[in-house]
């Protein structure tokens, strides 16, 4: 029985190389089934590519269509070569994407999935990852106490977006890529950042509210109103005075690197410098005890003012006076006026008990 001629035999009697794994190579489109792509690759033969080759952007692939793809194995039983669309786009992507990172270009993409640090990212048949850290003001997940849960729910809504971005970093050994959306942004908002000065008032929306204090996104760029800048009065819970939606007017108190110090009572006048007008060195007033302190008590005066009187000032010699046995809160009683501090925005008090 005569030996079968296998491609190998008849490439020995031309002059065409033989196919070597891990090979790129051209062709077209047979037949495109569900599981399976047949490839004409001229002298080569035919070559098929088996459904977990595919990959995700070739599974539209019609009779004619060119393609390129990887040689898993030069020549398998019946004398067919076994192909990979999908290490093919993968060995062109890591190219493309090199490419991309050294010339800091701007690349669209967008997350198939969400965890808790970030957004998984797939581009050019690779998979990467975008930190929250390297989120745009307008996409970072504000929550109140860093809830985990919650910033998950929020990265989770930002899936099938797309994003422009820049690689961050890239490996391929390490299989590594990071992209960043701030990056991409960094020159466009660099130059808002120019057009605005200290003292400016300039409108905003809400994007999340904590503890201490308000991120406000202002054209893009990110802004912080801090707890003690949000109103004249004192300020116990930020949420009491705003929430995320709501479009606020703000003024710049200062310009850091690519965030905006903000004020929200800096745009309305001080109350405080008002009411305070009513009063004098050596008056007497009544006040009401809103905080006892071991160096003292707080008091409210009026309701934009409140005082301090010091320890140094309870009637006592050696400032051994006890404040908590003095004072007891709301309670109302009569002060002295020893000092006006209109540039610290501050009153001192004496009291004798």
């Amino acid at each position: 029985m005569a030996k079968a001629t296998t491609m190998a035999d008849l490439l020995e009697d031309s002059d065409l190389q033989q196919l070597k794994k891990g090979e790129v190579i051209e062709g077209s489109v047979l037949t495109a089934e569900k599981h399976e792509i047949w490839i004409d690759l001229g002298p080569h033969g035919v070559g098929v590519v088996a459904r977990r080759e595919i990959g995700h952007g070739n599974r539209d692939l019609a009779k004619g269509d060119e393609i390129v793809a990887s040689v898993l194995e030069p020549e398998i039983e019946d004398g067919t070569v076994l192909l990979s669309l999908r290490k093919a786009a993968k060995d062109k992507g890591w190219e493309k994407l090199k490419a991309a990172h050294e010339a800091e270009e701007t690349i669209h993409v967008e997350s198939y999935d969400a965890n808790r640090g970030g957004l998984l990212i797939e581009t050019q048949g690779i998979r990467g990852f975008l930190p929250v850290s390297q989120l745009s003001a307008e996409h970072y997940p504000r929550v109140s106490g860093a809830d985990k849960e919650e910033i998950l729910q929020k990265l989770n809504k930002l899936k099938g977006i797309k994003l422009d971005v820049q690689i961050l970093d890239i490996d391929r050994k390490q299989n590594k890529l990071i992209f960043s959306e701030k990056a991409a942004i960094r020159d466009a908002m660099q130059d808002r950042l120019k057009e605005l000065s200290e003292g400016d008032v300039v409108k905003g929306m809400v994007t999340g509210v904590v503890d201490f204090g308000a991120f406000i996104n202002v054209n893009g760029i990110e802004g912080l109103i801090h707890i003690s800048e949000i109103s004249w009065d004192r300020v116990e819970n930020p949420s009491d005075y705003m929430k995320v939606g709501d479009d606020v007017e703000a003024k710049v108190i200062k310009i850091d690197d690519d965030r905006l110090s903000l004020s929200l009572k800096q745009t309305k006048d001080d109350p405080w410098l008002e009411e305070v007008k009513g009063y004098k060195v050596g008056s007497a007033v009544e006040g009401k005890v809103t905080r006892i302190t071991p160096f003292g008590a707080f008091i409210q005066i009026s309701p934009a003012v409140e005082a301090l009187v010091h320890i140094s000032e309870l009637g006592e010699s050696d400032d051994t006076a006890d404040p908590e046995k003095l004072f007891k809160l709301n309670e109302t009683k009569t002060f002295k006026i020893i000092n006006i501090d209109k540039d610290s925005r501050k009153i001192s008090l004496s009291f004798d008990a």
